[in-house]
């Protein structure tokens, strides 16, 4: 499996721990990490501790830049770097025992009009040897909302797949492109049809619109709740059971590497998404679990989905 990874707004991630955050203290943190971040890099590093092949395209600037390289590198992740002007963002996340996360994140470079016609090129140029294309995260400034659609659309004329992982204005105008997956929270899925969602039912009806609107298929990560999957082969639910969550970054990145490292399609790929994710979230930081840390033998898949249940998070 080759997966090649884009993330339009990279950043280096500080994580801290700490037994308590109280507004106006001195905190000493209990544990610090330093990580390569982004959702497409998140991805990528989920994908090789699986013990795949990827490639992550991404602009990178400054010294931040270059530590973000040397990281992904020391991964064995290849690293097919966009030279810009403007340092690579550092964010900062500070967690606490509970699983409580609060994050800084930096708005990122600006990027100009050569730039990010260069990293669309990088793009293309990689992608008849990937299986499939992971387009992660928020784009930053410099970029339109049309920037992933023309991605999709290049991917696509190079007979790659796709998987989006973005939301707002840059989801809607990627839909017409008809990227293949696409991986909404339960927030992001609410904002693309507009109206909150109360139940799984909800979850369900609104990833089937969406799909209306162009994806092909929904990976609809729930939270606490589960993941939900609705494309051509049907609707299925999973769900595993998690002990302790001791960070959540990440998470659903390597939720959506497992998915793809497990063909992208189908209930047997939702619940090598469900694994990986339980897995993701009783790591510190930004782990992303190994083949060792992962329970597949906890993950339930129905396609008696419990339309009826609450969220225990409602989107809003």
């Amino acid at each position: 499996m080759n997966i090649l990874t884009v993330t339009p707004n990279p950043s280096l991630d500080r994580t801290y721990e700490v037994p308590d955050l109280a507004r106006g203290e001195v905190l000493r943190a209990t544990g610090e990490r330093v990580d390569p971040g982004g959702k497409g890099v998140n991805v990528s590093r989920a994908v090789a501790a699986a013990g795949h092949h990827t490639v992550a395209v991404m602009p990178l600037g400054g010294a931040p830049g270059a530590l973000v390289a040397e990281l992904l590198a020391g991964q064995g992740i290849d690293v097919a770097p966009v030279p810009v002007a403007g340092p690579t963002r550092s964010n900062i996340a500070v967690a606490e025992p509970d699983g409580t996360l609060t994050k800084i994140n930096a708005p990122g470079p600006q990027l100009s009009a050569a730039e990010s016609e260069l990293l669309l090129d990088t793009v293309t140029e990689h992608s008849g040897r990937a299986d499939w294309i992971a387009c992660c995260g928020s784009l930053p400034r410099g970029l339109t909302p049309q920037w992933y659609a023309d991605l999709v659309a290049r991917a696509h004329a190079a007979g790659a797949k796709v998987a989006l992982d973005t939301s707002g204005p840059s989801l809607i105008a990627a839909l017409r492109e008809r990227p293949d997956v696409v991986k909404p929270n339960a927030e992001e899925l609410a904002q693309a049809v507009g109206r909150p969602l109360a139940t799984i039912g909800d979850a369900v009806k609104a990833a089937e619109e969406v799909r209306e609107l162009g994806a092909g298929t929904v990976l609809a990560s729930l939270g606490a709740d589960g993941q939900l999957l609705v494309g051509a082969s049907g609707t299925y639910f999973a769900s595993a059971p998690v002990a302790l969550v001791r960070s959540n970054v990440g998470a659903g990145d390597a939720s959506l590497a497992g998915f793809l490292a497990a063909g992208g399609e189908g209930p047997g790929a939702l619940a090598a998404a469900v694994a990986h994710g339980a897995a993701a979230v009783q790591l510190p930081g930004s782990v992303m679990p190994t083949p060792a840390d992962l329970d597949p033998a906890a993950v339930t898949v129905t396609d008696a989905v419990p339309l009826d249940r609450p969220l225990t998070e409602p989107a809003s």
